[in-house]
């Protein structure tokens, strides 16, 4: 089955035509160098062939037909060439002198070069294949100089053997590795479907398996498993949310079918029938507020618009939170303070930023108790703008400090307190969309919350 999915798939069909262009571009290669090495050994017979061929014409200048026969002899004797052949014929091409036996039959013009098969010189060898180069002399005899390339061929024959084989080789070898790494590629991408398919109809437990070998495929189910992981998580924080939203709805919705069941029953009186409506408004108004947090988290997490950011003077927003929820510390004897710079600027939206500030401050107030103390605190440092607010409650145990920015997410001895759990998720919606890192320190006692922006503004301080 894999073999099949191999052969059929994309990389494989792929590796063939590279393959094909590949084995094109050395069939290219190995003939040029075939044709070359041809060339240059044909050039190097017909050379030695060349300059074999004046002496003999001096001779007969020199001594005429008897002096060129003497001539011939001699260089036979002397193998003045090697594997050279010579044949002296009278103008009826029958031979006078040299080791050729007969004029070859295909040699008829006055002179030339030619290549040519001649009987060997042993009976019982087999055919030579010669070179040379013929004249006709002036007394009408023809002359014939050359060399037996017997050796070339054998030569040729070697190389072209070496040639083939290296060419089968080289497709065996491509062959062989294209459908290795196709089926390793399909193998792998056969463990992601197969991982896939089993999400589909199981859910997330699944995760792709890794071999261990750190290559690109190891690197990649790394990243899907870890997606996967994130994605599990959301989907965990989400039946969370479904839970804390069902939860948090029971009882306000108990509370109004129970009012009205009760109204219904009993006779209308005015002033009952009014304070029955206003504690169902407010009942209601609290489950509002409560959609319309989630929303806005979600309408902060999905916005991209920071380009719509402008130049915002944290310190000026900070003075707005503190004059508004100044009045709520009072009435409970606790002591809301601002300490800082003067200006701080940022870029960003001032209304998120607002919205942030205000969440902080009113969850130290609600958290730090009666006659506490809230120190609200926004500075320009070296490494970026800082934002602190800190109170001298109970604090929140470390353990539990990564999940407080969850939605819905409530202390267990803040069960009974006001509040549906949204007011730090908001924080941590509105930090994300700046870019700033959120730090959550012991005040001894109590809880210091900040927001750290990563870079300062260039703007001029107004």
């Amino acid at each position: 089955m894999l073999l099949l999915k191999t052969l059929r798939s994309w990389t494989f069909n792929l590796a063939l035509i590279w393959i094909g262009v590949f084995g094109a571009l050395v069939l290219a290669l190995i003939g040029y160098v075939y044709w070359a090495t041809s060339d240059y050994v044909l050039s190097q017979a017909d050379k030695a062939i060349a300059q074999e061929q004046p002496v003999l014409h001096k001779a007969f200048d020199a001594g005429g037909r008897d002096g060129l026969v003497s001539a011939i002899d001699r260089r036979i004797a002397d193998n003045g060439l090697d594997g050279g052949i010579y044949l002296l014929a009278d103008s009826s091409l029958r031979p006078l002198a040299g080791n050729l036996k007969t004029w070859p039959s295909n040699l008829q013009s006055s002179g030339g070069w030619s290549t040519f098969r001649a009987p060997a010189s042993d009976p019982d060898g087999t055919d030579r294949t010669l070179r040379a180069t013929f004249a006709t002399l002036a007394d009408g005899s023809h002359l014939l100089v050359g060399r037996d390339i017997g050796h070339f061929n054998e030569f040729m024959r070697t190389i072209n053997t070496a040639i083939i084989l290296a060419l089968v080789l080289i497709f065996v070898i491509a062959a062989v590795a294209s459908i290795s790494a196709t089926r390793r590629t399909v193998g792998r991408i056969e463990a992601i479907n197969a991982t896939s398919r089993a999400i589909m109809q199981s859910g997330l437990g699944k995760r792709i398996p890794l071999r261990g070998t750190r290559d690109e495929w190891d690197q990649l189910a790394e990243n899907l498993n870890l997606m996967l992981d994130r994605i599990e998580s959301l989907m965990g924080e989400v039946k969370q949310v479904t839970d804390n939203v069902a939860h948090d709805l029971r009882t306000p919705l108990t509370r109004i079918r129970g009012r009205l069941e009760t109204a219904r029953s009993g006779a209308r009186e005015p002033n009952s029938d009014q304070s029955l409506i206003d504690d169902v408004m407010a009942e209601l108004d609290g489950v509002l507020r409560m959609f319309s947090s989630i929303t806005r988290i979600s309408q902060i997490e999905t916005s991209d618009r920071r380009d719509a950011f402008r130049t915002v003077d944290l310190a000026e927003v900070a003075n707005e939170v503190v004059e508004l929820f100044d009045p709520a510390a009072e009435e409970i004897g606790s002591h809301l303070t601002r300490i800082g710079d003067q200006h701080v600027l940022v870029k960003g939206d001032r209304d998120l930023l607002f919205d942030a500030l205000a969440n902080l401050v009113d969850n130290a107030i609600k958290h730090g108790g009666k006659a506490g103390q809230v120190v609200l605190e926004v500075v320009e440092r070296e490494e970026g703008v800082l934002i602190s607010v800190a109170d001298n409650g109970p604090g929140i145990p470390a353990d539990e400090r990564p999940h407080v920015l969850k939605r819905f997410y409530r202390l267990e001895r803040s069960r009974h307190a006001s509040g549906n759990g949204l007011g730090l998720s908001i924080v941590a919606a509105v930090a994300q969309y700046h870019g700033a890192r959120i730090e959550m320190l012991d005040n001894l006692p109590g809880l210091r919350f900040q927001l750290r922006f990563p870079e300062r503004t260039a703007d001029t301080k107004v």
